[in-house]
């Protein structure tokens, strides 16, 4: 079972009905992206009218993907099989390497994050999940590609990926609102969570990820 099995059980009973966590289409699906989408939109507006050339990354591509960002989440999870609590996860270590990194979202660098993002909390929250080379041939990207993309996203994030109850519980909540109207406005380049969303004690377990 996997670290938050059991933990997530006692999430608010409201935000697991409104994301479908436990639902065959889970909602969350569509909520996050479209959070995401609002986000990559307000970036490039931003960088168009101040006229900003955007950092370029590793995780920046020479051109946006066919895909949108909801048809590439609901890939994902059709293929990976990954638990819907995955996505949420996925949610959170975004804001976490956004917060770090002060990466700006854009369509150049979204989809390889999302990849990058769900296989790893799969790794760590899921009992079973499939190695990197099928997570590449989901994603549309090189085996060698996504490991590096790896190893950039746990460096980054200092191997810290243990996620506590009430964190989980604050982007449920969150993703809820947006659901249901409440939309939450964050900032625009980091698109995550403010420093005072972060539980500061969250303990450091860079060794849960060599399962």
């Amino acid at each position: 079972m996997g670290p938050l099995a059991l933990e997530t059980e006692i999430v608010c009973s409201l935000d697991y009905i409104t994301l479908g966590l436990k639902e065959e289409k889970p909602q969350v699906l569509s909520l996050l992206s479209m959070f995401l989408e609002r986000c990559v939109q307000k970036n490039e507006r931003m960088l168009e009218t101040s006229q900003t050339k955007d950092v370029v990354t590793i995780l920046h591509g020479l051109r946006a993907p066919s895909l949108s960002i909801q048809q590439y989440i609901d890939r994902i999870f059709k293929y990976s099989c990954c638990s819907p609590s995955c996505f949420v996860i996925a949610h959170i270590y975004v804001d976490r390497f956004i917060q770090r990194t002060n990466l700006c979202l854009t369509s150049l660098n979204i989809h390889r994050l999302l990849i990058t993002s769900v296989m790893v909390a799969a790794k760590f929250m899921d009992d079973a999940f499939f190695n990197n080379a099928y997570y590449a041939r989901v994603g549309g990207v090189s085996t060698a590609e996504l490991n590096k993309l790896e190893m950039k996203f746990l460096f980054s994030l200092n191997f810290q990926l243990h996620v506590s109850v009430q964190t989980f519980r604050n982007y449920c909540s969150v993703l809820r609102k947006d659901a249901t109207g409440g939309l939450i406005e964050r900032p625009i380049q980091a698109c995550g969570m403010k420093e005072s969303w972060a539980n500061k004690d969250d303990p450091v377990c860079p060794q849960s990820i060599s399962r």
